[in-house]
């Protein structure tokens, strides 16, 4: 497995992705230059389309806070505390990679039950699902309700364009150019090898089916989330008019669809005997076959995306709910229920004594994503409705807008620099404890500038044709329907005259 550095021509896939990058770096730089010379200019109309990859314009709009008047604001703060989490749980399945001269002293330092909070990673992803179902219902229940048209092309095509760049953009970098820019022991355990994977399984990814294919056969496999919210956004708009059409058959329906998904976590866990929790001992076979049969599978995981649904029909066609002081109250105290529940209730499963128990592990399985997601719906709750304490106020805090934007770029960039450090470590370690091995300065630094480099050269600019083609839409659709109005006066007055005539003909 080891590699050593050495000097050898680059294969023509790798000039060619290269000479990718640098376009698209040159574009940028034009793009940018042309932007400051027609803004400094009042007497040249600036054409919109030439500044789409204008460095300066997009790295305004990441640290743009301005709220609009409809946004559901303690969305971001969700989002920023979950990824938050995420990363660092990320951190620490990297970390294990990595050479310890102490290594036994270390997996005995974490055998021990507040390490839950590193070990739950599957649930930090949850809220993101419920996230995506939320804005999805609020956004077309919000069209529907306004008597607008909803256009399902324009709604896939949309998120075509917000997502598919950045990840084609991250796919041809890992595959093509990562793995010539350095070498190590590990190298082709975490870099080489993801690479291969790639070279045969690219197309999985673009088309979001990678995550039926199983973990071990997956073109970077922290993307599996990825496939799992794009194939439950394209079924979410038949959930919407279901319930927008027959609000009590369609909440009947997804309630039932919940309790078949909840006993299904149930039952495949306790049957396959899977693990989405990592206990102490736990083998890699089990890992991946969790990840294969429930983790990475849609209807296994379309109950919170439904709460999402739910949760942004109520905020929709109930914006103004009124609580009563105990009604608050029992409501904090349920979902802080929820969240004790969820994360210190497997605490005892992170013992180094524990043994595995497929009960346990499937009732963490079937109800922690639930009680979890609970607690995020209670604060969006009440936070819209006007409902204002600390808590609400921490989720709201306007500059979480900005990790809002990098959330996507993190979320990509994060394992491949994980695995490049991983890759070209050269020597052991030693292990002092969990805080000083996890919280690496350094890394998470080089993670938000590649995230801001993503969003500047891919995520923005795209965005921004988005805008653009949308905009051309409406102004079409504008025209088209100005010119039948036209078109059906000059009929109607023709109409008229004829009649007119024809009466005046019969003398009638």
């Amino acid at each position: 497995m080891c590699t050593y550095k050495e000097s050898k021509a680059w294969d023509r896939n790798t000039t060619w992705a290269v000479r990718f990058f640098i376009t698209i770096v040159s574009i940028s730089i034009l793009s940018t230059i042309y932007n400051r010379c027609t803004q400094n200019n009042a007497n040249e109309k600036q054409n919109e389309w030439l500044t789409v990859f204008a460095l300066d314009k997009n790295w305004k709009w990441i640290f743009d806070i301005k709220y609009t008047n409809d946004d559901v604001r303690t969305v971001h703060g969700i989002r920023f505390l979950n990824a938050v989490m995420l990363l660092l749980s990320h951190k620490s399945m990297a970390m294990f990679f990595n050479p310890y001269n102490n290594r036994t002293e270390m997996s005995e330092s974490l055998g021990r039950p507040w390490t839950v909070i590193g070990r739950a990673a599957s649930l930090y992803t949850d809220p993101f699902l419920l996230v995506s179902g939320m804005l999805t219902a609020y956004s077309l229940f919000g069209r529907l309700k306004k008597g607008q048209p909803v256009r399902l092309k324009n709604e896939y095509i949309s998120r075509l364009i917000r997502i598919v760049p950045p990840l084609a953009a991250l796919i041809l970098f890992c595959t093509y150019v990562l793995p010539i820019v350095d070498s190590g022991p590990q190298w082709n355990l975490v870099v080489g090898h993801h690479a291969t994977i790639c070279k045969q399984h690219w197309w999985r990814n673009l088309l979001f089916i990678h995550n039926y294919f199983g973990f071990s056969e997956m073109c970077l496999t922290h993307t599996h989330h990825l496939g799992i919210d794009t194939e439950l956004f394209a079924v979410a708009p038949i959930i919407i008019l279901l319930l927008w059409k027959w609000p009590r058959n369609g909440f009947i329906a997804l309630l039932t669809v919940c309790g078949l998904g909840t006993a299904a976590r149930y039952y495949t866990t306790v049957v396959n005997e899977l693990s989405n929790y990592i206990y102490f001992g736990t083998n890699i076979k089990r890992l991946f076959r969790t990840a294969d049969y429930m983790y990475s599978f849609p209807p296994m995981r379309s109950t919170v995306y439904i709460m999402g649904i739910f949760l942004g029909y109520i905020l929709r066609m109930y914006p103004k709910v009124k609580l009563s002081n105990t009604q608050l109250r029992l409501g904090w105290f349920a979902a802080l229920a929820c969240v004790v529940a969820s994360v210190l209730g497997p605490a005892p499963m992170g013992d180094i004594n524990y043994k595995y128990n497929s009960t346990h592990a499937a009732i963490y399985a079937a109800f922690a994503p639930i009680a979890w997601c609970l607690f995020f719906c209670w604060i969006v709750f009440v936070s819209h409705n006007g409902y204002k304490n600390r808590i609400t106020r921490f989720f709201s805090w306007r500059y979480y807008q900005i990790s809002t934007k990098l959330s996507y770029a993190i979320y990509l960039t994060q394992f491949p620099i994980y695995f490049y450090n991983v890759g070209r470590r050269r020597h052991a370690h030693h292990y002092y404890n969990f805080v000083s091995a996890i919280c690496d300065t350094n890394e998470y630094l080089c993670i938000f500038a590649a995230s801001v480099i993503l969003t500047l050269l891919f995520d923005a600019p795209f965005q921004n044709m988005k805008k653009l083609l949308l905009k051309r839409s409406r102004n079409a659709t504008s025209k088209s329907n100005s010119s039948n109005e036209s078109n059906l006066n000059s009929e109607t007055l023709a109409d008229i005259k004829l009649t007119k005539s024809l009466l005046h003909s019969h003398g009638d």
